[in-house]
């Protein structure tokens, strides 16, 4: 299924990271400033993968056509931005994927649809990624997921061709992003799936429960 894979990339938040924590949190500020009730943290996590259009719509039912979107957002970020890394963690056994990724001489990034405003400073400040090859940001190129520019940018900056790398990522938009730049395509089920969310209906060549479910196929390359 993936012969002569010399890469591995990765969507970030929802598969790399659990930022869920944090962003329902930046979400939820802006209620509380408000005089309104706090809301559950649960309520917020499925939508974690919709950044700031999921918080929004979770927190006050905003969508991007309403005419003060872009005033809550922009408080949303300046929210975020102040806690970003208080509450998120390193999903479960992905430490151990990448030092085992790193012993098979593999290479790996990053490739997400979170501005570089948020990207950078979140991974200089977790360890995880200081071995991380190339880290790509929805503003990096001048298309985010689903297009598949951002995954061609991060494979030129490893030096590769695309065919050699495969893309692993918790949303549809990654899959199909994934498939358009010619890479093998894996989807994770235990990030920020919605409720009517159904990975085996996105197209991946493999769909996993966890991250060591990775290197069972990556072992059987």
């Amino acid at each position: 299924m993936f012969h002569n894979i010399r890469a591995v990339l990765f969507d970030l938040d929802g598969t790399l990271i659990d930022s869920a924590p944090d962003l329902g949190a930046a979400a939820d500020k802006m209620r509380t400033d408000r005089g309104m009730p706090s809301l559950p943290s649960d309520r917020y996590r499925p939508m974690a993968g919709a950044g700031a259009r999921g918080m929004l719509g979770e927190a006050f039912g905003l969508t991007p056509e309403h005419p003060d979107y872009a005033a809550y957002r922009e408080e949303f970020f300046v929210n975020y931005e102040r806690r970003m890394t208080h509450l998120t963690t390193v999903f479960d056994g992905i430490s151990q994927l990448i030092e085992q990724l790193l012993q098979r001489q593999m290479a790996w990034g990053v490739v997400t649809n979170k501005s570089a405003r948020f990207t950078g400073p979140l991974t200089l400040a977790m360890p995880l990624f200081s071995t991380a090859s190339a880290v790509v940001s929805g503003d990096t190129t001048p298309h985010a997921k689903p297009h598949p520019a951002p995954l061609l940018e991060a494979a030129s900056r490893l030096g590769l061709d695309p065919g050699l790398c495969i893309y692993v990522g918790d949303d549809e938009r990654d899959i199909a992003a994934g498939r358009a730049a010619g890479m093998g395509t894996v989807a994770a089920t235990y990030g920020y799936l919605g409720a009517t969310a159904n990975p085996l209906q996105w197209g991946a060549q493999a769909v996993i429960n966890s991250p060591a479910e990775l290197l069972q196929l990556l072992g059987k390359a």
